[in-house]
C-alpha cells in the first residue's frame, strides 16, 4: 500500500476561470496547492494554454503534471447530445480534431508532460457495433500522436461503465496501445448515471495514472444531468476512494475539476480540505 498525500493535489487550469496566465497563477496560489493540468487547445469557455505560461507559473512554483486535449463539435446540452457529439466519433469533425491532436501533443511534448486527457466518447458495449471498430481505429491515430511526443493518452471515465472500459483497454492493448491508460472521475459516473463511482474504481484501479476530484448526485429524472457538488457534499465516498488508490499503489494526481458555478477557487478550496481529511483517515 503506498501512502497517499496532499502534495498529489492539483487542479484543472480550465475549471479556474482564468483570464490569462498571471490570473491563473494567482488562483492556484490562492488554493495553496502547486500542480496544475493545462488545457492544451480551447474547451468550453477556456482558451487552452496562453503563449509562456509555463514560465508564469513555473516563477511561482508551479508545475504543470498533465495536459489535456478536447474534440471539437461537442454538445454538452443533455446527455443525449453529448453521446452523440462527444469525443471523436463525429465524421464531419474527424479531420480538424486530427489536426487538433498534432498540435496539442506537440504542445504537450515541449513541455515535456507524460500524459494527457481526452473523452474518446461514448464506448461501445458491444464490440460488434459497427462503431466499434471506427472509434477503436481513431483512439490508436490519438495513440500514436501523442506516443510520437513521449505522452500516453488516458481515457476519461463516465460515459460507458467500468466494465466496458476494461474491455476497451484489453482490445486497444491487443492493437498496440500499450501507453493508453486511465483518468478516473468518480462524479461523471453520477452525472451519467453510468455506473457506481467506487465499484468502477476498484475495477480500473490498475489503469489509472490521474484522478479527476469531483463530486456529484445522480439526477433525479433519467436522462436528465446530475448535479455537480463541491466536494464532500456529494455521493462520493472520499475515504474509500483515497484506500482503492493507496492499496493499488497509485502515485499520480489527485486533480481537482469544478464545472459548475461561479465561485470555483472558494468552491474547490472546500473540497481540499475535505479530500486532504480523507488522505489523513486513510494515512493518520
Amino acid at each position: 500500500m503506498k501512502t497517499q498525500s496532499v502534495e498529489q493535489i492539483g487542479v484543472c487550469s480550465w475549471s479556474l476561470q482564468a483570464t490569462g496566465p498571471q490570473d491563473l497563477t494567482a488562483k492556484v496560489k490562492a488554493l495553496g496547492i502547486n500542480k496544475v493540468q493545462l488545457g492544451l487547445v480551447p474547451h468550453r469557455d477556456d482558451p487552452g494554454a496562453w503563449e509562456g505560461v509555463e514560465e508564469i507559473l513555473g516563477a511561482s512554483g508551479i508545475q504543470i503534471v498533465s495536459g489535456m486535449f478536447s474534440t471539437v463539435g461537442e454538445d454538452y446540452t443533455t446527455p443525449e447530445t453529448i453521446r452523440k457529439t462527444g469525443g471523436v466519433l463525429l465524421d464531419a469533425y474527424w479531420d480538424e480534431n486530427l489536426e487538433l491532436a498534432t498540435r496539442a501533443a506537440s504542445l504537450a511534448g515541449t513541455l515535456q508532460l507524460e500524459t494527457v486527457t481526452v473523452h474518446a466518447g461514448f464506448l461501445p458495449h458491444d464490440p460488434k457495433d459497427p462503431d466499434f471498430d471506427k472509434l477503436s481505429n481513431r483512439v490508436l491515430q490519438l495513440v500514436d500522436i501523442f506516443g510520437a511526443q513521449g505522452v500516453a493518452l488516458l481515457l476519461e471515465t463516465g460515459q460507458e461503465t467500468a466494465q466496458t472500459l476494461v474491455a476497451f483497454l484489453d482490445e486497444m492493448k491487443k492493437r498496440g496501445a500499450e501507453s493508453l491508460a486511465v483518468n478516473f472521475d468518480p462524479a461523471n459516473m453520477l452525472l451519467y448515471d453510468m455506473d457506481d463511482p467506487i465499484e468502477a474504481l476498484r475495477l480500473l484501479a490498475p489503469h489509472v495514472r490521474q484522478v479527476h476530484v469531483k463530486d456529484a448526485k445522480r439526477p433525479a429524472v433519467k436522462d436528465q444531468w446530475g448535479d455537480e457538488v463541491i466536494v464532500g457534499t456529494g455521493e462520493v465516498d472520499w475515504v474509500t476512494f483515497v484506500s482503492i488508490l493507496a492499496a493499488a499503489d497509485f502515485d499520480g494526481g489527485y486533480i481537482f475539476e469544478r464545472e459548475a458555478g461561479d465561485t470555483r477557487v472558494d468552491d474547490i478550496t472546500q473540497g481540499i480540505q475535505a479530500l486532504t481529511a480523507a488522505i489523513k483517515e486513510v494515512n493518520p
